[in-house]
């Protein structure tokens, strides 16, 4: 992954950056409508600003880079991140992947995803697993996109010497489409949360992760649009 990057002029350029640009650039899909959002505010949305409230006096974006990819283990791609954010949460550092949604899915249950599943799979999956601090098997209802999104935060934070990790779902969905599959990925911890909150998991090294919820609304009077498939094309894995 180069490691050069630079400024964006407006939500156009966002668009080279996804998988299959064409496929995925959309009103009213989740990869134009996060683009939107973020590009019209200097610095956080208020919806995702306001789920630090409860834990920091002040929170600061310092860098955000779009389609953020973050290695995994094993054969298959990335794991390509809608949007990585590097913050400051009063006087410490945050890595937070920002995964924006209207009514696409997070990629698959892993009672699909794991069919006839390869060991190179199962590899991946425990290490997804450990980076977590969640014991296996994890439960088949749980939606594979929710576990690669949130390790890729907390391996990214551990990288960049972070204080702590966030994983944010920005929702543009008016029914908030997903969110109980959302609601049953925190449970994992033993965590109940509700759209437009977020909670603080304390790993087992100690190490903090925040899940949240952030509910944003579709700019230029664009109708979400029903769809199976997610704003970004998600790894492919032998």
């Amino acid at each position: 992954m180069n490691k050069v990057y630079v400024p964006t002029t407006g939500p156009a350029d966002w668009q080279p950056l996804l998988a299959e640009p064409e496929k995925h650039w959309k009103p009213g899909y989740s990869a134009y409508a996060l683009a939107t959002c973020w590009e019209k505010v200097d610095g956080l949305p208020m919806e995702v600003r306001s789920l630090f409230v409860p834990y920091f006096s002040d929170v600061e974006l310092l860098l955000a880079i779009p389609e953020y990819k973050v290695p995994l283990p094993g054969r298959g791609n990335d794991s390509q991140n809608d949007l990585f954010c590097l913050l400051r949460t009063d006087d410490k550092t945050m890595a937070m992947m920002v995964e924006g949604k209207v009514e696409e899915p997070f990629d698959k249950p892993l009672s699909v995803w794991l069919a006839e599943a390869s060991d190179n799979k199962r590899v991946r999956l425990s290490y997804l697993a450990q980076t977590l601090g969640l014991k296996e098997p994890i439960p088949l209802s749980i939606w594979y996109q929710l576990l690669h999104r949130s390790a890729s935060a907390v391996i990214t934070a551990r990288r960049f010497g972070a204080h702590s990790a966030a994983m944010v779902v920005h929702s543009f969905s008016p029914a908030k489409t997903w969110l109980n599959e959302f609601k049953a990925f925190a449970a994992l911890w033993n965590k109940e949360i509700e759209h437009d909150q977020m909670v603080l998991i304390t790993l087992p090294d100690g190490f903090e992760l925040f899940l949240g919820w952030a509910t944003g609304q579709l700019h230029d009077g664009v109708a979400p649009i029903k769809s199976l498939l997610s704003g970004t094309a998600e790894e492919k894995i032998a």
